[in-house]
């Protein structure tokens, strides 16, 4: 229990030191002038008549600076409200980033990753079936586990798609659906998207609270850092019930990137709570590389759960292992089983009843 309360403050703490950074003065300055990218007449005239005066770059709270966002380079009636900006100069900025080198970055990243993982699996295939089944299965996880795993799953994988298309979409798809086709796919995307969002972060959290007591890192896990897993040796590091790269990603992937999607996912889906532009431009940068970094992990994680580990797929789709393999792959959670110390164990209750041995001629009446 003490554990587990350290963790919660753990994860309160760095959304506190979030919500601290955002308050910071240097996240609500203006958009440096030589940072910035004229795109229209309007601008390039606002910028020319800039440069032949002396001013201040004030931040937000400076009503003389003239503005009501963190830019203030607009066209529109000074008021206190979004909506009277009509122009943006740090709009297309952000505009010029997400679409140039942020686009060519992720799209090359998200494409070199399952080559990687590819050659990767060409070098070091691991055996198919090795050590030999006995047939005889472990209870691994139980349907509320797997439910929660594979609800997490299928939201980040509409995610996944949706960011994809709402990314790339306009490059990629829009030469060869045209404008009219693309438009609807765009739009259904976009609300799938926002919809899916808030699921996920149900789902996260679910997990986070379904996993978080197996997923505390012990000194037994440097071994297998220290034997890299066995990846490339095909030598099985004894490991509980989580090795320590299930561990990483648990903590890497599900709560830190997990955290950073949530954050600034719901900062860009309700944008009625009075953020700024310049707030949801740093926002969607953050959510396109964390969203970036977590598809990478999911693409470890899916190949060392299929390929990359022949067996543990069937303990998330089925709940349990044979024994052979929880004893090559997780020995010390194995030993924890058969000595009662940790649940599971035994023959599934729906695993087929053994044959019983046919019985012999019995011996007939004597004479």
């Amino acid at each position: 229990m003490r554990v587990q309360l350290n963790a919660v403050r753990l994860i309160v703490a760095l959304m506190a030191a979030l919500l601290l950074a955002s308050m910071l003065p240097a996240a609500w300055a203006g958009v440096p002038n030589k940072d910035a990218v004229p795109a229209y007449a309007e601008e390039q005239t606002m910028l020319q008549v800039e440069g032949d005066s002396r001013v201040r770059d004030t931040g937000f709270g400076n009503a003389t600076s003239g503005k009501v966002h963190m830019d203030r380079h607009y066209l529109g009636q000074y008021g206190t409200k979004e909506a009277n900006v009509i122009v943006q100069r740090g709009g297309n900025t952000w505009r010029t980033l997400r679409n140039g080198p942020i686009a060519l970055a992720t799209g090359t990243i998200l494409l070199v990753v399952p080559f990687l993982i590819f050659v990767f699996y060409r070098a070091f295939r691991p055996p198919a079936l090795e050590p030999s089944p006995t047939g005889r299965r472990i209870t691994r996880f139980n349907g509320w586990e797997r439910n929660v795993h594979w609800a997490t799953a299928y939201t980040f994988i509409a995610l996944s798609i949706t960011g994809i298309i709402i990314m790339f979409g306009k490059n990629i798809m829009l030469p060869w659906m045209g404008h009219t086709v693309f438009s609807w796919v765009a739009i259904i995307s976009k609300y799938v998207h926002n919809v899916v969002g808030p699921l996920f972060i149900v789902c996260s959290i679910l997990m986070f609270f379904t996993f978080l007591r197996r997923n505390f890192f012990n000194r037994i896990d440097w071994q297998w850092v220290k034997a890299g897993g066995g990846l490339v040796s095909h030598k099985h590091v004894p490991a509980g019930f989580f090795n320590a790269g299930e561990k990483t990603w648990f903590w890497g992937g599900v709560v830190m990137l997990g955290l950073v999607m949530s954050v600034t996912g719901l900062i860009l889906d309700f944008v009625t709570f009075g953020q700024t532009r310049y707030v949801l431009q740093m926002a969607n940068y953050l959510h396109i590389a964390g969203a970036t970094l977590y598809m990478v992990g999911a693409m470890g994680h899916i190949y060392l759960g299929t390929y990359g580990s022949p067996g543990a797929y069937q303990a998330m789709r089925e709940g349990s292992v044979d024994e052979n393999w929880a004893k090559a792959h997780h020995a010390l959670w194995y030993e924890d089983v058969k000595s009662g110390a940790a649940p599971g164990g035994g023959v599934r209750p729906d695993a087929p009843p053994p044959v019983a041995p046919r019985p012999g001629p019995t011996p007939g009446p004597a004479h």
